[in-house]
Order: structure tokens, then sequence, then C-alpha cells
């Protein structure tokens, strides 16, 4: 029996959240400054609907984010994505990229997708191989799609410079998941050179989840996450399909 998700509340009606309307013009040069740094090796807090997330690009920054969460790099990283970039990287029948497709543009919720994946891309291949060990487990790539308006223009701009990023919820390790920059532990926070605050995370929630995890490969749930039945009638009332918990 999964425990039913208790939204987290504003802590006042005029509190910003992350799905308020951002201008092009900033949500862009956010997404540029933040890239900017994770290519000098630095570390990122990212505003996200699902939690805030800490992110990297290089060794130096990968091991920053596994040092101050206190997490094991048995708990790969996971890759800022979008419908395109697991259409290229993600290795699955056409059914299930087909899948992920109206999940992304009709369904809308976020989720993250584990499948193999294509090692020798040639935007993968520019990727350290200590980024990508940590970032991968066992020929499979977790990618996050679908969570918001920051994390999709960083994973646009990302592709855009062959140089994707990775990451995870800015948190200590199995601590639960931070909605509001200024909740993220004061040791995961002060690892970051840059932070953005857009407020409340949209999926807020009192059992600290994050993002779904789902392997495609025979549609296992890896990890129960925000708005966790949607997304199971979802693929039940679209596919046929039975999310494996």
């Amino acid at each position: 029996m999964i425990e039913a998700e208790t939204p987290l509340q504003p802590s006042d009606p005029d509190e910003r959240r992350t799905q308020d309307a951002v201008s092009t013009e900033q949500l862009s040069a956010d997404a540029d400054a933040l890239l900017e740094s994770l290519a000098a090796g630095g570390v990122a807090i990212a505003p996200l609907d699902v939690a805030y997330a800490i992110l990297a690009a290089t060794p130096q920054g990968i091991r920053r984010i596994f040092d101050a969460k206190q997490r094991s790099y048995e708990k790969p990283s996971g890759m800022f994505g979008n419908y395109a970039m697991s259409a290229e990287l993600h290795m699955m029948p056409a059914e299930r990229h087909a899948m992920v497709a109206e999940m992304v543009e009709q369904v809308g919720l976020p989720f993250s997708v584990v499948a193999p994946f294509r090692e020798d891309h040639p935007v993968l291949t520019k990727v350290d191989p200590f980024v990508l060990d940590s970032s991968s487990k066992a020929g499979t790539l977790d990618m996050l799609l679908n969570a918001g308006q920051m994390h999709d223009e960083i994973a646009r701009q990302a592709w855009a410079r062959e140089m994707p990023v990775f990451g995870s919820s800015a948190n200590l390790s199995l601590s639960g998941s931070k909605y509001r920059l200024g909740d993220i532990d004061q040791v995961v926070r002060s690892a970051a050179d840059i932070s953005f605050d857009y407020g409340l995370s949209q999926y807020a929630n009192h059992q600290g989840r994050s993002s779904t995890i789902i392997d495609f490969r025979d549609f296992s749930v890896i990890r129960v996450g925000v708005r966790f039945e949607n997304l199971r009638q979802a693929f039940k009332d679209r596919f046929d399909v039975t999310l494996r918990t």
C-alpha cells in the first residue's frame, strides 16, 4: 500500500511557486549562467517542480555533490533531459518511445525514464568517463523529464552545448527532498557555486517525494514519486501497462 501524497501548502498566499511564469529572457539567462558555472567545474542548485536539485557536469563537480550529500556511488545521478534527448539516447522499441512522447506531451507529469542507452552517441562520448559511470548503472541511464520550466531550459541548453548535466535532489542522502532553497541542508547548499530561488516547488509534499523513476524495460518502479497515482492510471488507461511497485 503506497502512502497517499499530501501536498505541502505555501506558507502564505503570495509565496512564489516554481510553476509561476518567468520571462523567456530571464529563464534563458538563468540557465546560461548555471551552465557556465558547471562548465567551469562548478556545482549548481536549481529549482524544479519536483524538488530543488543539485547538479554538475564534471568529475570535480560530481564528487562534490556525492560528498556533500553523503551519497553512495551505488546510487547514480540522473541526467536532465527531454523527450528528444530520450529518443536519441535510450535504446527501446519504437512503441515505448511513443509512450514517453505521449506522457510528456499529453499527460504532462514529471517522471524519469530508465533504459539502456547509446554510450557511443557523439554527445555522450564527450562526457568524462567518471561522470558517466557515476550517472549510469548496469548499462542503463536515468533521465528526468517534464520537471518544470527551469529543468526544461537547462536540458535544452545543455543539449545544444553538447554538455549533458547530471544531478539529484538537493538534500542529504535519504533525508527527503527539499522544496524551498532556504530549507536545503547547509552542507549541501554550501557545495553549490550558484543557486536559484524560484520559490516553493509545484509538487511539494509532506512525504518528501521527488520524481517517479520507471524502468522501461519491464515497467517496474524504482522509486515512487510525486503524482504517482496519476501516472499509474495514465499508463493503464492509455497503454494498458501496469506500473509494478
